[in-house]
């Protein structure tokens, strides 16, 4: 059985338009707790916005958390993905499975092998993102959607707590395919936590596909698509339910 009064590591990682700053409500619960917990911030957006370029693929933000990962010396990772988040931990995922314990795709984007985000739209979605992108300097980015849409109640603290930390997000991550040398999760024990209060209908296509596997653990947040804003207690309560439950990596010395 796993030890549930030891100390374990989370790796939190935000989705598009997003940074590290909206993982801070559940981020401080569990380090209240003792436990260990980093929340990078990708290459070109939140605090790290002024690096955008149109250089930027998804192989940046895999490398981004293989980096992190190894620079912070992480092991035995809890590793969360929210939304766009869900598709660089598949990356790393792919690269240094050793590394972690569980992933969990928090209401996240699934992108198939080779995949890109545009293959996945219908064209005239695809052409009408690249026009928003027009709006944004040098065109580099895409514009956040307003925060309602992440599930934030209108005229509330947090819809203008979020709101004002919104940044673009790159452009070029949208035609920027997926590598990965083993299936999605590589093996790994793996949790998909679906935000159903309102759902996010973008994702179902992608949710049904996790359903069909028969290997992923399943639950539900009757919250937004923003749970570590809208329910940080019971978002929360729910990482340590699957981190407990999951078995500890034999870990290998580095």
């Amino acid at each position: 059985m796993p030890d549930t009064t030891k100390p374990m590591t989370f790796v939190l990682l935000h989705g598009s338009w997003h940074g590290a700053w909206c993982w801070q409500r559940v981020a401080d619960r569990l380090r209240s707790q003792g436990h260990r917990v980093t929340t990078p911030n990708q290459t070109g957006v939140g605090e790290r916005s002024h690096l955008i370029s149109a250089d930027i693929t998804l192989d940046t933000f895999v490398e981004d958390i293989v980096n992190h990962i190894a620079h912070e010396e992480l092991d035995d990772i809890i590793f969360v993905g929210h939304s766009f988040g869900g598709i660089p931990m598949t990356g790393v995922a792919d690269r240094i499975p050793e590394r972690i314990r569980h992933l969990v795709y928090l209401d996240s984007l699934i992108l198939q092998p080779g995949k890109t985000l545009f293959s996945t739209y219908p064209p005239h979605v695809v052409e009408e993102r690249k026009k928003q992108a027009l709006a944004t300097p040098g065109g580099l980015g895409l514009p956040a959607p307003p925060a309602t849409f992440f599930g934030m109640k209108a005229g509330t603290d947090d819809e203008a707590w979020v709101q004002r930390r919104l940044t673009p997000q790159p452009l070029s991550l949208y035609s920027s395919p997926l590598s990965l040398n083993n299936p999605i999760g590589n093996g790994l024990p793996r949790t998909y936590i679906y935000c159903t209060d309102p759902a996010i209908a973008l994702a179902e296509p992608m949710r049904q596909w996790v359903r069909d596997q028969g290997d992923w653990g399943w639950r539900e947040i009757a919250t937004g698509h923003n749970a570590m804003i809208t329910a940080p207690a019971q978002l929360t309560a729910m990482l340590l339910s699957i981190a407990r439950q999951a078995a500890p990596r034999t870990i290998t010395t580095h």
